[in-house]
């Protein structure tokens, strides 16, 4: 793992520099930068589900990584707007993954809504397949675990905008293969709950910096603290869920759901992603 010497300068002299530097990977580096930065704020939000329908639906959440198992799929049901939000979780289920190389394996219940696998191995390349079968109804999902792309360094910066400490991670994309990403971010182990995706539709190739904000959440860095960023490539339908649950921008009071990639109305999602981590401490 690479430490990078956190810089914060950014003057009116600064920006003219760069203005003038700006040439080939130089160019793309810095748009990468200001467009990641957009495309940040509409994706960085806590997922919010529409439940004022009386009709409960299911909810699935489902991941398979490339690293060993056991892999968990979580089944409840929602509740109306006004009970409380603890989802009643869906028991007796059968679940099953497969892939499209003949694994195939029944999940086991170990408590109630929790589903897990004892022997399936999550590889790249390969399609996965999910079905949930219910007293009355069967949701089916797949999703094509990508290559995984790694992180070369992590450092912390402070925000021009607000003065707090911000953590950066750099990667280098892929040339000629369209990949999605969503990071999670752990501080002192603890997951926070805001959420981050992006594709490489202007990125194609090039070095990535992406910023971490805690615009709109409570994350606040303090000397000491250890962070630790995955960084999940995921497919095409799981990034459209976490994008579409990030796109509503405060001005609905009942936003629609994430587009899921579980079939017959279920809400949730199936993950077949490669993962890699990166972490640091805080040093200043």
């Amino acid at each position: 793992m690479q430490r990078i010497t956190p810089t914060l300068t950014a003057t009116y002299q600064d920006f003219k520099k760069i203005h003038t530097l700006m040439r080939g990977r130089i160019l793309l580096e810095v748009l990468a930068g200001i467009a990641l930065t957009l495309i940040f704020v509409s994706c960085e939000r806590v997922i919010q589900l529409d439940l004022k329908n009386s009709t409960p639906k299911i909810v699935i959440q489902g991941n398979i990584y490339d690293q060993p198992g056991p892999y968990i799929v979580k089944i409840s049901n929602t509740v109306n707007f006004d009970a409380s939000s603890n989802y009643p979780p869906v028991t007796g289920a059968k679940v099953v993954i497969t892939d499209n190389v003949s694994q195939n394996e029944t999940l086991t219940e170990t408590t109630a809504g929790t589903y897990l696998t004892s022997k399936l191995r999550g590889v790249p390349g390969r399609t996965y397949s999910l079905s949930v079968k219910t007293a009355n109804d069967t949701y089916l999902s797949s999703a094509t675990m990508p290559y995984a792309v790694a992180m070369d360094s992590i450092f912390f910066s402070t925000s021009l905008f607000s003065g707090e400490k911000v953590t950066t991670v750099r990667l280098l994309d892929p040339p000629f293969t369209v990949n999605y990403y969503r990071f999670l971010y752990f501080i002192n182990d603890v997951q926070q709950k805001a959420f981050y995706v992006l594709n490489d539709d202007l990125f194609q190739g090039a070095t990535i910096r992406y910023a971490l904000l805690s615009r709109g959440t409570d994350i606040k860095l303090v000397k000491g603290d250890h962070v630790v960023v995955w960084l999940e490539s995921v497919d095409h339908g799981v990034y459209e869920y976490f994008r579409t649950a990030g796109s509503d921008e405060g001005e609905s009071a009942s936003p629609a759901n994430p587009v899921s990639n579980i079939s017959n109305g279920a809400l949730g999602y199936f993950n077949a992603c490669s993962v890699r981590k990166i972490g640091a401490m805080v040093n200043e």
